[in-house]
């Protein structure tokens, strides 16, 4: 049989190459299921989606440092868990946004503007990957300083296997340069991409996105370069920016496609992480109705399978943040005296409102951009006063609530009582705008961590934990990674040269004292 089926074979490639009977086979021996390439706007969703937390890499980085840095949420664990919450380097988890970055965020968008500057029909697809590029590269900078900018995301492209460090300063300059031409550039005459994932082709939202990026870029410069920041602030009001909650830049989640924070603190981490006591204090002595929202209680807990639901309370009054400075043996010496039974008896976040598993995570809002904008009235640089931006941001914030959850939303009655009792005090306004700029940016822990730096507030207390290993109150930056340090040599030391230590206490450009 085998002799007949050789024989076969070789009688019909004979007839094929006297009648050259080719046609078919183009099509029999096409893979139809593996693709070969992908849309260049398929692979900007991948970009996006790859620059929220959908993955342990970046959860893990922002658990363990912003947000503990910012003290909103904190761990008493040390070994794989410390960061911020001991104000102490650890290498596993200080390079994860950079891995992450570089290696899906960066290389994917920069295929995506390669491939699209030079088509016309694309044009909306390219100035959208740049809108997304410079929002990646600004948290990438934001968290490292001086990083690979203008030859990154170039090794499949050009063989740029060792890529330079370049400055802050000409980071920034070359992001807000993007954004002007990229936000002002998108054509609403060209047909919508459907598949885009943010907005879904909508290129006037693409647009406010770009400038709306192009305010809080703007506004990173206030302690050194305040021209600038004047200019590209004035270009982004009037560019157009959110007018409402329903601009917001967000990822949306279902059963199936989880909000990694919320899985990760509802399975592995259920048990280590809790609300710290600045902001949970913050909240109280405020009234702040967004604190039964976001915050759970399981009284009286003595270990984690005693956290069941029928100890759950979100009642404001029993909430507990606790307290910084503490590891797991030590929080032990204070339970008494903060009125709990176990440190497994602290505040810790709602995985049923904010971080259940279908939660959307979000990029940039429109309340953060009305209490930035309340900043740049105070600063005399947009027209509108300062307290209508501070009171439609701290409104916008409290309305954002019910995009958790229907059960999360806050009443009328309610936002307009907390309005009428929080109004901006002029004595103290960059104060009470970028605290409330903390608790509107919740969840979001590069910027929380960016502002926190930038503008000094809220005026926390240094984590007095008595094993810090930073010389300043707080952590700076995050240090480059080993990998960089073995393959690209020189340009690290380049950098550090011109930035300082390779270390948590160097600060980036844009963060002067």
């Amino acid at each position: 049989m085998k002799a007949i089926s050789k024989y076969l074979l070789a009688a019909v490639l004979s007839l094929c190459l006297i009648t050259g009977c080719d046609e078919g086979f183009d099509d029999i021996n096409t893979n139809k299921v593996d693709p070969t390439s992908l849309a260049p706007s398929l692979i900007l969703n991948k970009a996006i989606i790859s620059t929220t937390y959908l993955d342990g890499v970046s959860t893990l980085g922002m658990l363990t440092y912003n947000f503990g840095i910012v003290q909103q949420i904190i761990t008493p664990y040390g070994s794989s868990l410390s960061g911020g919450n001991y104000n102490q380097f650890n290498n596993a988890n200080t390079p994860l946004v950079w891995v992450n970055f570089y290696r899906n965020v960066i290389k994917q968008v920069v295929a995506v503007t390669d491939q699209t500057k030079d088509d016309p029909m694309q044009a909306n697809i390219y100035h959208a990957a740049r809108i997304w590029k410079a929002y990646a590269f600004m948290i990438l900078t934001d968290t490292y300083g001086d990083i690979p900018y203008f030859e990154a995301g170039q090794g499949y492209i050009s063989e740029v296997i060792r890529p330079k460090y370049d400055p802050q300063e000409a980071i920034y300059k070359d992001i807000l340069k993007e954004l002007d031409e990229a936000s002002g550039a998108l054509d609403a005459a060209q047909p919508a991409v459907t598949t885009d994932i943010l907005y879904g082709g909508n290129v006037a939202k693409w647009k406010k996105l770009g400038y709306s990026l192009m305010l809080r870029a703007a506004m990173r410069l206030t302690k050194v370069d305040q021209n600038t920041a004047k200019t590209y602030v004035t270009k982004a009001v009037a560019g157009g920016l959110f007018e409402s909650n329903a601009d917001n830049s967000i990822i949306r989640h279902t059963a199936i496609y989880n909000n990694y924070i919320a899985n990760h603190l509802a399975a592995r981490e259920k048990t280590n992480f809790y609300l710290a006591a600045p902001f949970v204090n913050y909240l109280k002595e405020n009234n702040d109705p967004r604190l039964a929202v976001m915050a759970v209680r399981y009284v009286g807990a003595k270990g984690g399978p005693e956290q069941v639901a029928a100890r759950a309370s979100s009642d404001p009054k029993l909430q507990i943040g606790m307290p910084m400075g503490y590891n797991d043996v030590t929080i032990n010496t204070v339970l008494a005296q903060n009125g709990v039974a176990s440190l497994w008896d602290f505040t810790q976040v709602n995985l049923t409102t904010v971080l259940k598993l279908d939660a959307p995570e979000f990029h940039i809002t429109y309340a953060q951009n009305q209490l930035l904008l309340a900043e740049a009235a105070v600063r005399g640089w947009v027209s509108g006063t300062a307290a209508t931006y501070f009171a439609n941001g701290v409104r916008a914030h409290l309305e954002q609530m019910a995009l958790y959850d229907p059960s999360a939303a806050i009443k009328e009655d309610v936002i307009q009582a907390y309005l009428k009792a929080h109004p901006l005090d002029a004595s103290k306004a960059l104060d009470q705008i970028n605290t409330q700029y903390w608790v509107a940016s919740f969840l979001d822990g590069n910027e929380l961590f960016a502002n926190f730096r930038r503008s000094g507030f809220p005026a926390l207390k240094k984590n007095p934990y008595p094993g810090s290993e930073i010389k300043e109150d707080f952590i700076r930056r995050m240090p480059y990674p080993d990998s960089e340090i073995i393959v690209n040599l020189q340009n690290v030391n380049d950098a550090n040269t011109r930035q300082g230590p390779n270390d948590l206490n160097t600060r980036v450009w844009w963060d002067k004292k």
